[in-house]
């Protein structure tokens, strides 16, 4: 139990109250004296209010799945856009271009937003954030249905990225509230899946959407769905930060001791060797915590920091943010490359995204796999290197994927090998995700918010400006020599797992924040 200590500072009749920090393990002390025969008081029930790591297995994955569902329309809304460009460029007299600017200020959003909102998760707690996020998503959609100015659409869509983006973000600061490390593989990766499958997901849905009614559907859609996960969030979603359970629990002890005091106990005893004496509890954390706008402050610049002095840092949110970008390329290149090549539909073509969502379930159970023949390994992950050694050889599969998807993409080749194509670039591109959030998590423990803030934001940035260009890339260029000059850049970065592999422990003496947490 922790230790007393007396505020002897505070005024008044708190003057002769001890606080005591409390903790999920804390012992509870007993009242000096019963209550009134007959007016009785009740205690708490503090039966919700225990550590998340104590939950039961079904509650747990009640949660994570529920997470994982919002992240998964988090990135169906971030990639459901493109479909219906062609539409809104026709109705605002706008390049197709200029139209999927939408997918690039959605994407800024979802990369600026997490940096603002994350001190407001660790003070009311992930649920209350959650809620109003989904909130502000639900009405930037119905904004993004009903307007009739291009302008705003971009407006729109900035905001729905901020609101979506605690979707996506906060999940993985959910799987770490209620999981212990060794427990965490598992939920990571249907997490990390989760994001890639909404990405496919959206175009597959929203191309029939597109094509068989109009744009305005593809958001009205998308409200029903945020609706329907907000509803479930607010009726069944429990908080799951510790600090935040733990502080519902100190106030919920202390009314009751209030109450105790007002029918005439005079005290309670904390332990059996202590006198009886009038407490109260406090959470350490919420003592020591900065003030919201310091909160705020290092939120913004730590990211950006660690990505101008951690090499670690740079370079694999260097690599992410390429895996993303190609995963973005995608949404523009894969129905150009099948309408024009293989004369599909608009949903015939977008139905290739199947090949995205297929491979990133296929990357999920070879994770899983994976997982299960490592940890049989004695000293398996002892090294945050040790998480890289599959990542080494599995993130070569997205430079061979583009190679393929270029070069196979002929009207003399069946239309299936370009489409296995990109269900093997989509396996690399979750083998890089997956190596980045737990390496980063591995290497910068107290910092790793930060550390995998920055790999995000560089993500979603190069991940909203790629479509941009991505159809004049490979009309110019040709897709055989287009596809290759992405894989070239894919099959060069893929030397940084290699290097982390064999380097790692003296890359991470010679830094100092790296080499001061490893200590």
């Amino acid at each position: 139990m922790a230790q007393p200590y007396t505020d002897a500072e505070r005024p008044g009749s708190l003057d002769d109250i001890t606080f005591l920090n409390l903790t999920f393990d804390s012992s509870l002390p007993r009242p000096a004296m019963s209550n009134t025969p007959g007016h009785e008081i009740p205690a708490p029930d503090l039966s919700k209010l225990g550590s998340p790591y104590d939950w039961s297995p079904f509650h747990k994955s009640f949660i994570t799945w529920v997470s994982c569902i919002a992240t998964l329309f988090a990135s169906f809304a971030a990639s459901c856009y493109s479909p219906g460009a062609s539409q809104m460029s026709s109705e605002w007299h706008t390049s197709e271009v200029a139209t999927l600017v939408g997918i690039t200020t959605f994407c800024c959003g979802f990369a600026i937003g997490p940096m603002f909102l994350a001190p407001f998760s660790e003070i009311t707690g992930r649920k209350p954030v959650f809620v109003a996020t989904a909130i502000l998503l639900i009405i930037c959609q119905l904004c993004c249905a009903v307007t009739r100015l291009y302008s705003g659409m971009l407006v729109a869509r900035f905001f729905a990225g901020i609101g979506g983006s605690t979707f996506s973000t906060m999940v993985g600061g959910i799987i770490a509230d209620i999981y212990t490390p060794q427990d965490r593989n598992a939920p990571m990766t249907l997490f990390s899946v989760s994001a890639l499958f909404g990405t496919g997901l959206g175009p597959l849905v929203c191309g029939f959407i597109g094509e068989h009614t109009t744009w305005r559907w593809i958001f009205y859609i998308q409200i029903i769905i945020a609706g329907m996960i907000t509803i479930s969030v607010i009726l069944f979603f429990r908080e799951t930060r510790g600090t935040v359970v733990l502080r519902q629990r100190a106030k919920a002890l202390n009314k009751y001791y209030e109450h105790l005091e007002a029918s005439g106990c005079s005290g309670l005893q904390p332990s059996p060797e202590k006198p009886f004496q009038r407490i109260r509890w406090k959470v350490a954390e919420d003592e020591e915590r900065a003030s919201l706008s310091t909160m705020l402050k290092t939120s913004v610049s730590r990211p950006f920091l660690l990505l101008l002095t951690e090499p670690v840092v740079f370079f694999f949110s260097l690599w992410a943010a390429f895996s993303w970008s190609v995963l973005y390329i995608n949404l523009s290149v894969i129905p150009l490359v099948f309408q024009s090549t293989y004369r599909f539909s608009l949903s015939e073509a977008n139905a290739i995204f199947t090949a995205a969502c297929t491979g990133s379930l296929l990357a999920m159970v070879l994770s899983i796999i994976q997982d299960r023949l490592a940890s049989r390994r004695k000293g398996w992950n002892s090294l945050p290197e040790h998480r890289l050694y599959f990542s080494c050889v599995e993130s070569i599969l997205l430079p061979i994927g583009l190679f393929m998807f270029g070069w196979t993409s002929q009207y003399h080749v069946h239309w299936i090998v370009p489409a296995i194509a990109v269900a093997i670039s989509t396996m690399g591109i979750f083998a890089i995700y997956l190596a980045v959030f737990n390496y980063l998590a591995d290497t910068y423990h107290r910092y790793a918010s930060s550390a995998l803030a920055a790999q995000s934001f560089c993500r979603n940035m190069m991940g909203g400006i790629f479509p941009l260009v991505s159809k004049q890339l490979f009309n110019n260029l040709g897709f055989g020599p287009a596809a290759s000059l992405l894989g070239g850049i894919g099959a060069a970065l893929t030397l940084v797992p290699w290097l982390l592999v064999l380097f790692g422990s003296h890359i991470r003496s010679r830094s100092r924040l790296a080499s001061e947490i490893m200590q």
